[in-house]
């Protein structure tokens, strides 16, 4: 068991039969972390917490042979109400769990995956920026009692509208400021997604689910690059409860209670899964079941099934395209 951290990590041993054999503390490199795992001597397993910066320490486990196990931490329970919790302790939890078959296990994604997520989310981040930039020029119109009457102020005539207003001098270096950092903004997007398509294009899989109503090519890169291989899920049900879109369930004796979706999973896919419903509402094979849910339950509500329906719409478009 590896307790994984920013600068140095704890290494346990354990045997079969839940002995500890040695541990040993030691500063984070590619060196130092196949040199403590080869202590352990062949066929070794290996557990470490799905937890920041966990890529090099698994690719190093990888290549030095030994087979790895990626902890999912909300799936492991006893760390916090422990009396005494510390980097030994955490790593000797995670090679009892290995060791007893109970650990839950997050899938560990091949570095091309990895990559390609690293885009993917990265444009998500550069989007959201943008965003607030948006926001904050609205705010400074706003302080002059400007309200623009235009569908969108971001496009050419919005441009001109801008440049024609005459505002109090600190709004004006603001709102300039703010125009520039948006012009950057929508630049490194537009690479971005040059990028992404030039290593999705010869994927059919991205290619066929831009078919499905909604999703365009932002929306496949997304599902493409965090569901990964699909074929880990069994069935489409298992992949909508990984990305937190199916109903939390409390069960004790005769007593059942279901609440509102688990969001537990990719936020990523969820919002993608959402988005892509929103305004078409899934088209022809979805939109009569989200005006059916809408009538009586509410149009966030049909979305939310939608979004579900049209990511069981994916799984399949995916499966058999492999």
């Amino acid at each position: 068991g590896i307790d994984l951290h920013r600068r140095r990590s704890l290494a346990v041993c354990i045997n079969d039969e839940g002995e500890r054999l040695w541990w040993k503390r030691f500063e984070n490199s590619p060196l130092m972390l196949a040199e403590v795992v080869s202590e352990a001597g062949p066929d070794t397993e290996v557990v470490m917490e799905a937890t920041w910066g966990w890529y090099w320490a698994a690719d190093v486990l990888a290549d030095v042979g030994v087979r790895v196990h990626l902890a999912h931490p909300l799936g492991i329970k006893g760390f916090e109400n422990r009396r005494v919790k510390n980097d030994l302790q955490d790593a000797v939890t995670l090679a009892d769990l290995l060791r007893l078959g109970s650990l839950p296990e997050s899938w560990i994604a091949p570095d091309s995956i990895r990559q390609l997520r690293e885009l993917v989310r990265y444009r998500h981040t550069l989007c959201r920026l943008r965003t607030g930039l948006r926001a904050q020029v609205h705010s400074v119109l706003g302080k002059e009692g400007l309200i623009p009457q235009l569908q969108d102020i971001w496009g050419p005539v919005g441009s001109a509208y801008l440049n024609e207003l005459k505002l109090g001098d600190a709004y004006e270096v603001r709102l300039e400021s703010l125009r520039d950092l948006i012009k950057i903004l929508d630049v490194e997007i537009r690479q971005l997604d040059a990028t992404v398509h030039r290593k999705l294009r010869d994927d059919v899989g991205y290619r066929v689910i831009q078919q499905l109503n909604g999703v365009g090519p932002v929306h496949a890169a997304v599902f493409v690059a965090e569901v990964g291989d699909v074929t880990r899920f069994p069935n489409p049900r298992r992949l909508c409860s990984w990305a937190g879109l199916t109903p939390r369930l409390r069960e004790s004796d005769t007593k059942t209670y279901r609440g509102g979706i688990t969001k537990q999973g990719s936020a990523l896919v969820r919002w993608s899964a959402v988005e892509a419903v929103s305004r078409y509402h899934g088209g022809v094979p979805i939109r009569d079941s989200f005006h059916r849910i809408a009538d009586r339950r509410g149009n966030n509500i049909a979305k939310v099934a939608a979004a579900r329906k049209l990511l069981i719409l994916v799984y399949y478009l995916s499966l058999i395209h492999i």
